[in-house]
């Protein structure tokens, strides 16, 4: 392979975890070598098409069990939730830099790069949960994640409305206290992982409202207008509720007065 949309094709049909991790990571080290084509002229596989494993059994959000972080079990099923978050992470990663097409090459590059660190974020959850004797599938998972990505199939605003700028941008608002909450229970090596993925994810919305800008600008769309508008339309409930983080969200390219709108 040498495409980055064969690559993308792969990876949505590999069923395999760790083979997924691989041709992400393989399709990166081909990137940074200088190895790798941006070929748009290749037909777009229907999202339906698109697999996933077999495990974890994934279930309707409110069908999720409840569990604190005050217990073992609790702390093993909190990572296990957030490793099924990273790992769909990789695929909304590669879909939307496979689905959407007549874009800079810059985008595909930057959104190729965010699949090979959500990668690297599930690999370090994964390894977390082994040391907890757990593995990635052996609890059930919430199933809405990837609903986002079916729900704006074809249409690139709203998806860099809902996944970067509004489903990711919840993790600005909500890792820290995390991180705050495992340092005082004297768990370093979650402290250390929630940092790790919390300083990546600014970035990776901080692409999103990048891109986001950029398509509303040619397309003609007011930003903020837009933003308001999407995320009434895809949002199920209204729209987030907060607290709102507001200094990593403006540090990811958020304005003043879309947090002020979320927030009233």
């Amino acid at each position: 392979m040498k495409n980055v949309f064969e690559f993308a094709e792969a990876f949505f049909q590999q069923t395999n975890v760790d083979e997924k991790l691989a041709i992400t990571h393989r399709a990166w080290q081909m990137f940074i070598d200088k190895e790798l084509l941006f070929d748009t002229n290749r037909p777009v596989m229907p999202i339906a098409q698109v697999t996933f494993p077999d495990k974890p059994e994934l279930l309707a959000p409110r069908q999720m069990p409840r569990r604190k972080l005050t217990t073992p079990d609790g702390v093993a099923a909190f990572f296990h939730a957030i490793a099924h978050v990273e790992f769909v992470a990789i695929y909304l990663a590669w879909d939307i830099l496979y689905r959407f097409r007549d874009m800079p090459e810059q985008f595909y590059q930057d959104w190729l790069r965010v699949a090979d660190e959500e990668a690297q974020h599930f690999a370090l959850i994964r390894t977390h949960l082994r040391v907890m004797r757990l593995d990635y599938g052996d609890l059930p998972a919430h199933s809405g994640l990837w609903d986002h990505a079916k729900d704006t199939a074809d249409d690139l605003p709203g998806r860099l409305a809902m996944v970067p700028r509004c489903m990711e941008a919840r993790g600005l608002d909500v890792t820290p206290a995390l991180i705050e909450k495992f340092r005082g229970l004297g768990d370093d090596a979650s402290v250390a992982i929630l940092t790790r993925i919390l300083t990546d994810e600014v970035g990776h919305v901080e692409l999103g409202s990048y891109w986001f800008k950029f398509v509303c600008r040619q397309r003609g769309f007011e930003v903020e207008a837009k933003y308001r508008e999407l995320i009434d339309q895809y949002y199920v409930g209204g729209k987030p509720k907060g607290p709102f983080n507001r200094e990593l969200r403006k540090i990811a390219g958020f304005s003043d007065a879309e947090i002020d709108w979320l927030e009233c």
